[in-house]
């Protein structure tokens, strides 16, 4: 028992505790924000009906402490016992409603079932200690139903406090919920406390109570000031499902198992307990039966969402390669006859490098919308990655072309860009329709018919042919022994002869490149060196041709033979920045005059870059050599062009020699000359170059050849291309058969006197070296060929 004065410090305290505890809480919701007001409210509420309750239950205590005999405030302690379990229900309510702890509806039950469950098990517990014949609390309160509640009030805030801090897995939140917690059932069982005190006319036992739920006010207050941030709790219903109900069941059994041994029986109360108790385990058990059932259908909805994902192309919406492989599977496996169409589109890069790469992906998100539309409902369009696109079409062969025809006009027409419009073709390579089994094989057949079909000039549709495949297993092969011929020895070079005209003889040569492979025999020069400049190994054949021909030059040379030697230059190996110095080691290395080597070009070269073919074709003619343009007249070479590069020589092509036939000049019984020769002719004539009639094959066409002035011809007439002892014998016979020697210096670059009479006027058929171009021509022949001397 307190002594008076202990009462009224005590009764103080509570009061000066709970009264600014109140107003701190009932203040929060007006400075809060409107996502807390609602949870701030209930405990401003809670704790409003708390402050009451405190200093109702201090006043009656101490104006009942002043009677000698106890007094017993049944209907206080009744009304403070409703107060109470009030209170603690709005703590309850106010700690689930608090921002982000209990976002939906299923988690505020579940929540409040384990809160149950806890607070059963508890006031089952307590029951048992309080009833017969334990009593190890002393006699229970008989005050009924208002007593009872509060018991019940107090034993759910304790649990749903319980279950909450032990949800959250957030140290400082989880801080927070505890002492929040912590303090709404101080409230509560000190309001217990209380009206217990006023039921026994236990004045210490009020006031202590008292005391109790003013530090859970305050509690609560000091708690909430912090709350400046939603209290997250990422409560996952299903995570640690059973753990909540293990220690209340144990504790419930071992309560009853103790019970029975002393004796006791099960009262109402105890048995609806039990029956509480048995309710929630199974509607929690049924709420998660329930979560897991909803949790694996979300899984196979997911599921099925990320596979179709997997199979999709973010971009165009279209299937991507597993997609398409997906269908084709399906199609093998219903023994369905399909063809597989594999689309290219025709100059993308140039899209992703003039207009970036956010244009590109337009352009191709707008090819997925169009194949969308084309297609029928049973075909399949896929993106294969980058700009290659495939159509799987069900039905038989004959559709194909029908369809294609649609793609390509569909695919062709104008992409509306906001810088402009974009326009491009598409190539179209098709395989199946014969019931293949084999998918990769499918693919490879079709993947080799868009080869052949870009190959083949592009916006076109290409059907596979088995002999795309032989084609495609030499070009491998080639490909693969052609990186070791070199070192192995299987090239190497013969040399067809340019012959002066009348006479034949030869004074110059073409070094052309051969290889014979020991299984494969004689390749062509048309199959391998188109392959060299595909896979990159172009540069060093071209390497190994110009030592070769420099070496077998100089040892002409050295023998006392008058001769020089052509070598053909691909684009690939002029445009590269090092040639210049490997055309000036070699000829350092092989002691070659540098007049002694002409350095052949083709026409088309010209069509690639005429300001870059300039600059290195006048960086190799400042090493001395000479510059020839081949297949003149058969590219796209014009006289403009014909002016501004820095060339020696004009080699015509073979068919300006054999596509037309000869006239003889009008009025005139002279012979009969090329057309086109002549107007060659003519122009190395006016700006200073040696002419050479290539694809002499015929007497005809050598014989208007020579009637058309031109003085240097090379054709297989004029001798196929043989070894280097063949052309040397050649050379000592056509030294041998002449009484005197011709001194040359070089390749053709000047001609001799005026032609033969025709119907035009006479004009050299080829003039005197431009000025600029440098050099004197002095006759040194009596067949009348001229030699530059630089």
């Amino acid at each position: 028992m307190l002594s008076p004065p202990g009462r009224l410090v005590t009764a103080v305290l509570s009061g000066l505790t709970a009264t600014p505890a109140a107003a701190l809480t009932v203040g929060g919701p007006c400075r809060r924000s409107t996502s807390r007001r609602p949870a701030l409210l209930l405990l401003a509420v809670a704790t409003t009906i708390g402050l009451v309750t405190v200093l109702a239950g201090v006043a009656v205590a101490l104006a009942t402490a002043g009677h000698a005999e106890p007094v017993r405030s049944i209907g206080w302690a009744k009304l403070i016992s409703l107060a109470t379990a009030t209170a603690g229900l709005l703590f309850g309510a106010g700690l689930l409603r608090l921002p982000g702890l209990a976002p939906t509806v299923g988690v505020v039950t579940r929540l409040s079932l384990d809160g149950l469950i806890i607070a059963t098990a508890l006031w089952f517990v307590g029951w048992v200690l309080v009833a017969e014949p334990t009593r190890l609390l002393g006699q229970p309160p008989a005050a009924g139903a208002p007593i009872l509640l509060a018991t019940v009030s107090a034993a759910l805030i304790v649990g749903l406090a319980t279950v909450v801090v032990f949800r959250v897995p957030v140290p400082a939140p989880r801080r927070r919920l505890a002492t929040l917690g912590a303090g709404s059932a101080a409230t509560t069982v000190g309001g217990l406390g209380l009206a217990t005190g006023l039921l026994h006319a236990d004045t210490g036992w009020a006031l202590g109570g008292a005391a109790v739920a003013a530090a859970g006010l305050l509690t609560v207050a000091l708690v909430l000031r912090g709350f400046d941030r939603p209290c997250r709790s990422d409560i996952d219903p299903t995570w640690r499902e059973g753990e909540h109900a293990v220690l209340p069941i144990l504790a419930m059994a071992g309560a009853a198992a103790y019970h029975l041994l002393q004796g006791g029986r099960f009262d109402p109360p105890g048995v609806v307990a039990v029956i509480v108790e048995v309710f929630a385990l199974v509607a929690r058990q049924y709420l998660t039966l329930h979560d897991v059932r909803r949790y694996a259908r979300r899984l196979v909805e997911r599921e099925a969402h990320f596979r179709e994902l997997a199979h999709t192309d973010a971009l165009t919406g279209l299937a991507n390669r597993r997609g398409l492989l997906r269908a084709l599977h399906r199609s093998a496996a219903g023994g369905t006859r399909c063809i597989l169409l594999i689309l290219d589109l025709d100059g993308f890069k140039h899209v992703n490098d003039v207009r970036g790469h956010d244009a590109g992906d337009a352009v191709l998100a707008e090819v997925g919308r169009r194949l969308r539309d084309t297609l029928g409902s049973g075909d399949v369009a896929a993106r294969l990655g980058g700009d290659e696109f495939a159509v799987l079409m069900p039905g038989p062969p004959a559709a194909v072309d029908q369809m294609g025809e649609r793609l390509l006009g569909v695919l062709g027409a104008a992409y509306e860009l906001p810088e402009g419009p974009v326009f491009l073709s598409v190539s179209i390579g098709t395989a199946g329709g014969t019931g293949q089994p084999d998918i990769e094989l499918l693919l490879r057949h079709a993947d080799l018919a868009l080869r052949y079909a870009k190959q083949r000039g592009k916006n076109r549709i290409e059907r596979y042919d088995v002999a795309y495949d032989r084609l495609l297993s030499r070009r491998t092969m080639l490909e693969h022994e052609l990186r070791g011929a070199i070192e192995r020895d299987e090239l190497r070079l013969v040399f067809q002869p340019v012959a002066s005209l009348p006479s034949v003889r030869p004074v110059g040569a073409e070094a052309l490149l051969r290889w014979r492979h020991p299984k494969l025999g004689a390749v062509r020069p048309d199959e391998f060196i188109p392959l060299a400049e595909e896979c990159g190994m172009i540069a060093k054949l071209g390497e190994w041709v110009l030592h070769q021909a420099c070496h077998q030059l100089s040892r002409w040379l050295a023998d006392g033979h008058d001769v020089w030697v052509s070598v053909n230059v691909s684009p690939r190996e002029l445009h590269a920045p090092a040639y210049v110095g490997q055309v000036t080691e070699a000829l350092r290395v092989h002691r070659v005059p540098p007049q002694r080597l002409v350095l052949e070009v083709t026409e088309h070269a010209v069509a690639t870059d005429l300001d870059e073919l300039i600059r290195r074709l006048t960086a190799l003619r400042r090493t001395g050599v000479r510059i020839a343009l081949d297949d003149f007249g058969a590219g796209y070479s014009s006289l403009g062009q014909l002016r501004r590069l820095p060339i020696d020589i004009l080699k015509i092509d073979h068919s300006l020699v054999a596509e037309h036939e000869p006239v003889r000049p009008v009025g005139t019984d002279g012979p009969a000359f090329a057309p086109m020769v002549d107007i060659v002719m003519r122009l190395g004539h006016q700006f200073g170059l040696g002419v050479i009639a290539e694809g002499v094959t015929t007497p005809t066409e050598l014989a208007a050849v020579v009637a058309a002035g031109c003085h240097f011809g090379q054709g297989a007439l004029l001798g196929w291309g043989v070894p280097a002892e063949h052309l040397e014998a050649m050379l000592e016979a056509a030294t041998s058969s002449n009484a005197r020697p011709v001194p040359t210096s070089g390749p053709p670059a000047l001609a001799s006197g005026p032609p033969p009479p025709r119907r035009l006027p006479s004009l050299p058929v080829l003039g005197q070296p431009a000025p600029q171009r440098g050099g004197s021509a002095v006759p040194n022949h009596p067949d009348g060929e001229f030699r530059q001397i630089r």
